[in-house]
């Protein structure tokens, strides 16, 4: 008896999570391993964070929030906008959902008819695929590459632009690249989105806050106020104030796109939990100390990773401008032959290797539609990406490579 739809066949479990699920699987049969593969900070979320929700529990608002938010976070999402990145929205153009992947999910199950297009940039974080496909929407990847910054150009964009294009989902800055757009790249963009007026934009902004080497952050919408009234806005509290586990995203738009987002969620289920909207309109509307901290300290662990993969023959990185990642170039191992006389033949092959020898765990480039190259989140502690870094050099040393021992 087949139990899952088709149209979960072309569907893939999170390559993220499946890394991090064999790295714990391979820790419990005691194998020393460091799990890189989950892009997740390791700081706790901030103490006020914390009593905003003890107390919002204590006050009794443990009952049903109303679908599309509690009022209260709606209007720190309003404030917040307005704040830290000159938009005006309304209350009733801001949808709360469980974390920012289902607003994605919300949007796209929204506006999708079977077939339509919905461009992403390669390459990208692998739900935007899934998503798109288990919804009926043909997803399209357009190839950015890394001496171009993994950046689209307007020239690819207005290329791919058909008939049925729908959305162009961008991240800024990007999962898993850390690609930075300069304020003139946004708007070169949306120079080109203007003259297609069908076609809707999401812009995943949920790594705003990690930025690097005194970058700072325009939003899409900002930098083209002409199609704010066709963008979606993303964001969440998980990243910069390290509540991945609170389960809080949101989203800004239009109003009958998010009417139309409200709909889905009601029918998924109804709000997210209010207690923990309680601590995400804390984090938002609280002290950003900690924002700064956290962001610091993923810069000095960026900059450890980047120097510490120039050392590595092999191996190339350029530094990430934003988010907590590196995509580390592996193509001069393609080809390579273990100890044990294998040959590694893609980037799936070569993470499996460094799994295997160096008990790092890191997630294939293919998984993010580019290749060859491997993620690995820089989110851990200086001391832990410092191991890791020792035992990806050790590991690669140990490789025949095709055209030299290294």
């Amino acid at each position: 008896m087949k139990f899952a739809s088709s149209r979960l066949d072309p569907v893939k479990p999170s390559a993220s999570a499946w890394v991090s699920q064999a790295a714990k699987e391979a820790k419990t049969r005691g194998e020393d391993v460091i799990d890189l593969g989950l892009g997740e900070p390791d700081f706790d979320t901030p103490a006020h964070i914390v009593e905003a929700a003890h107390q919002a529990a204590l006050r009794g608002e443990t009952r049903y929030p109303p679908t599309n938010g509690t009022l209260e976070m709606r209007q720190a999402v309003v404030d917040k906008l307005a704040r830290e990145n000159a938009l005006s929205y309304g209350v009733d153009e801001v949808i709360v959902s469980n974390g920012a992947k289902q607003v994605l999910f919300n949007a796209m199950m929204a506006t999708l008819e079977d077939g339509d297009e919905v461009l992403m940039c390669a390459p990208y974080f692998g739900q935007y695929k899934d998503i798109v496909l288990i919804l009926g929407g043909k997803a399209v990847a357009l190839e950015c590459p890394a001496e171009n910054g993994f950046r689209l150009t307007p020239e690819q964009l207005d290329a791919a632009i058909t008939p049925k294009t729908r959305w162009i989902m961008l991240n800024l800055p990007s999962n898993p690249a850390g690609a930075v757009y300069s304020d003139e790249d946004l708007r070169d963009l949306g120079k080109v989105l203007e003259q297609h007026p069908n076609v809707l934009i999401l812009s995943d902004e949920i790594y705003e806050h990690i930025l690097f080497d005194g970058r700072t952050f325009l939003s899409f919408a900002a930098a083209n106020p002409a199609l704010k009234d066709r963008t979606l806005t993303v964001n969440g509290v998980s990243k910069a104030y390290a509540m991945t586990g609170w389960r809080i995203g949101y989203g800004a738009g239009p109003k009958p796109l998010i009417a139309a987002m409200t709909k889905v969620q009601s029918q998924i289920c109804s709000g997210a939990c209010s207690i923990a909207q309680a601590a995400a309109a804390a984090a938002l509307n609280g002290p950003q100390d900690d924002v700064r901290r956290f962001c610091a300290a993923f810069e000095e662990r960026r900059n450890l990773v980047v120097e510490r993969i120039a050392q590595i023959e092999g191996l190339t990185l350029d530094p990430p401008g934003g988010a907590f990642y590196g995509l580390i170039g592996c193509a001069a191992l393609i080809g390579a032959e273990t100890a044990d006389g294998d040959r590694l033949r893609d980037d799936a092959e070569v993470t499996a290797y460094i799994l295997k020898d160096a008990g790092i765990a890191a997630v294939p480039g293919s998984a993010y539609e580019l290749s060859p190259f491997f993620r690995i989140s820089t989110a851990a502690s200086m001391n832990v990406l410092g191991q890791a870094m020792d035992r990806i050099a050790t590991s690669v040393a140990k490789l025949k490579m095709k055209d030299l021992i290294i």
